[in-house]
C-alpha cells in the first residue's frame, strides 16, 4: 500500500514514471529512491501491458484529450456552464488541471473548504489551491463559517489555540452550544495506565448514557489499534476497528499462517517468524503502512515473549481470544486520525500525544509538521462534549520506551497563561518502582514459578503487571482478569495462586488492626 501509494502521489502530481527521481524535490519515498523508480517503471510497462488503467490515469487521459481536441473541450464547456467542488482544500495538481480546463475563462466557480483540515498530503493533496482562489479570481466573494454547532465552547477554545500555528486563513470558530465540560490533558507514567484509564472511563460514560459507538479514540497509525482491542476484549466492551482490526491486518494473518507449522519455543518461533515477515526492530518506516505492520510485529514478538508455554497452537488461540470481541456496526469507534475527519462523536480520546507519534516520526519538513498539527485539530474538532487528551512517560515493550510529550500540548497549554485544558497528572498512584509488601512478595512468588518452568521471570509476568496487581488489589478471578497482561492461559495457569498472595495482604486503605 506504501508503494501503491507513492505512485498514486507521482500521478497527483503529474510527474511521469521516468521523471521521477528528478521532480521528487525533498520529497520522502517510502522505499530508496532509486528503487521506487524502478518499481513505478515496472508498474507502468505492467499496466500498458496488461491493457489497464487506474483512476489517476482517467483523469490525465480527460486532461489530455481536453488539452488536444478542441472539439471535445467545447463539447464539455457547452455541456456545463457552472461549477462547484467541496474539499477543495484537499485538491491537487492533476485535479486542479482538469478543473482549469472544464472551467476555462469563466468565473461561475464555487468551492468549499476548510484548510485547517488539510490533511491528505500523502496524496499530492495541498491547501494552497483554497488559500489563493481569492487572489486568482477577480470578483470572488469568500464567506467564512465560523459557528460551530457541534463542539462545546471548552472543546472549541483548545481548537482555536491552535489557530496561530496553522499557516492559513485566520478564523475563530465560535460554539452555538451551552458551555460544558473542560476538556483534560492526561499524563500517565505508564501506557498501560493510559489505556486501562480510557477503558473505565468509556464504561462511565456508557453508564451515563452516551452509546458506545458514539465514542471514539484516534491514533495516528492503525498500528496503535491492538492495546486497545485486547482491552476492550478482556472488559467485555464491544468495539469497531474501522480500518482492519489487528488479527485482520496482514502482519498478523501472516504471522498465524506460519505459526501453523512452528515447532519450536513460542518465544524463539514468534522472533524467527517476525524476522521471515521483515521485522527490522531498528529500522526507520518512511511509509505509515510499514510503520503500522513493523508495530504489529513488535507487538506478537512481545506477546509471544510472556506466553506462558511451548505450544505455538495454543499461542495462536490465546492471540484470537484476547482480540475476538469486536461487534458488528457498533462498539467504541477505534480509527485514526485520517478516518475519522469529517465523522463527530460525543466523546473523543486522543491517546499517545507525544514526539514522533503526534507530530509522527517522519514528519520532518516544515510542510509535514504542519500537516500533523492539522491532523491534531481535526482530532479535537471530531468531539461534540467530551474531550480527553494524554500522553505517558514511559511504554512497556516498545522500542521508544522513554517518549517525550507532543510538542502539540505546549501550544493549547501555553504555561504563561491560564490554560484552557485541564491538565492533569494522572500520576497519583503511580506504577510503583521497587513496590510496596504485596508486590515484593509476588516477585517472590515470580521468582519460584520461573524456576519451576524453567522460563525467564518475565515471561511468567512483568513488573509492570505485579505493581498493577498490587495497586488494583483484586479479590476475584474476574478482578484479576481485567488486569493488563493476565491473559486466559496465565489466568488458568497462575490465577490461584495469585489471589491467594493477595488474600494475605490488605486492600488499600483497610485499617490493620493490631493481633491481641
Amino acid at each position: 500500500r506504501d508503494l501503491a501509494g507513492e505512485i498514486e502521489w507521482a500521478k497527483n502530481r503529474r510527474i511521469p514514471a521516468r521523471d521521477y527521481l528528478e521532480q521528487i524535490g525533498s520529497h520522502e519515498s517510502p522505499i530508496p529512491a532509486d528503487l521506487m523508480h524502478r518499481v513505478y517503471v515496472t508498474y507502468e510497462q505492467r499496466r500498458r501491458t496488461a491493457g489497464m488503467i487506474d483512476f489517476e490515469d482517467l483523469l490525465e487521459h480527460t486532461v489530455r484529450l481536453l488539452q488536444e481536441d478542441e472539439r471535445a473541450l467545447g463539447v464539455v464547456r457547452g455541456r456545463y456552464r457552472a461549477f462547484t467542488v467541496d474539499e477543495y482544500q484537499d485538491v491537487n495538481l492533476l485535479q486542479q488541471t482538469l478543473l482549469d480546463l472544464w472551467v476555462g475563462a469563466r468565473d461561475d466557480v464555487c468551492v468549499v473548504g476548510d484548510d485547517y483540515q488539510s490533511i491528505f498530503g500523502f496524496t499530492g493533496a495541498t491547501p494552497e489551491y483554497l488559500l489563493r482562489f481569492a487572489g486568482r479570481w477577480e470578483h470572488t466573494t469568500v464567506v467564512t463559517l465560523e459557528e460551530n454547532y457541534r463542539s462545546t465552547p471548552e472543546i472549541l477554545s483548545v481548537a482555536n489555540r491552535l489557530v496561530p500555528r496553522l499557516r492559513g486563513s485566520r478564523k475563530t470558530l465560535r460554539a452555538t452550544k451551552p458551555p460544558g465540560l473542560s476538556p483534560s490533558v492526561r499524563d500517565f507514567e505508564t501506557g498501560r495506565q493510559e489505556i486501562s484509564w480510557i477503558v473505565s472511563e468509556c464504561v462511565r460514560l456508557h453508564t451515563e448514557g452516551i452509546a458506545y459507538e458514539d465514542i471514539a479514540i484516534l491514533f495516528r497509525i492503525n498500528g496503535r489499534s491492538e492495546d486497545f482491542e485486547e482491552a476492550f476484549a478482556r472488559a467485555h466492551i464491544p468495539f469497531q476497528v474501522r480500518d482492519g482490526s489487528f488479527l485482520q491486518r496482514p502482519a498478523a494473518r501472516s504471522f498465524l499462517v506460519r505459526a501453523r507449522a512452528a515447532e519450536g519455543s513460542v518465544a524463539g518461533e514468534a522472533a524467527r517468524i517476525a524476522a521471515e515477515l521483515g521485522y527490522d526492530p531498528g529500522g526507520k518506516y518512511e511509509g505509515g503502512d510499514e510503520a503500522t505492520r513493523q508495530a504489529d510485529l513488535e507487538r506478537l514478538v512481545a506477546l509471544a515473549a510472556e506466553f506462558p508455554g511451548d505450544d505455538m497452537v495454543a499461542f495462536a488461540a490465546d492471540l484470537r481470544a484476547r482480540f475476538a470481541t469486536e461487534h458488528e456496526g457498533r462498539g467504541v469507534q477505534l480509527m485514526t486520525y485520517h478516518r475519522a475527519k469529517g465523522l463527530e462523536f460525543e466523546a473523543v480520546f486522543l491517546p499517545r500525544l507525544e514526539d514522533k507519534e503526534l507530530p509522527f516520526a517522519l514528519a520532518e519538513s516544515d510542510d509535514d509538521r504542519a500537516e500533523e498539527r492539522r491532523l491534531f485539530y481535526v482530532g479535537i474538532t471530531r468531539a461534540k462534549r467530551f474531550l480527553a487528551i494524554s500522553f505517558a512517560r514511559a511504554r512497556d515493550g516498545e522500542r521508544r520506551s522513554k517518549p517525550r510529550p507532543s510538542p502539540f500540548l505546549s501550544e493549547i497549554t501555553p504555561p504563561s497563561e491560564r490554560p484552557v485544558a485541564d491538565v492533569v497528572p494522572a500520576r497519583a498512584r503511580p506504577v510503583a518502582r521497587t513496590g510496596g509488601p504485596l508486590f515484593e512478595a509476588l516477585k517472590t512468588w515470580r521468582a519460584e514459578a520461573a524456576k519451576a518452568a524453567g522460563l525467564p521471570a518475565y515471561v511468567i509476568f512483568h513488573d509492570a503487571t505485579l505493581a498493577e496487581i498490587e495497586r488494583v488489589h483484586p479479590d476475584s478471578r474476574a478482578a484479576l482478569r481485567t488486569i493488563s497482561g493476565v491473559g486466559p492461559l496465565k489466568m488458568q495457569r497462575y490465577g490461584e495462586q495469585i489471589l491467594k498472595i493477595i488474600s494475605t495482604f490488605p486492600a488499600p486503605g483497610v485499617p490493620v488492626t493490631a493481633a491481641g
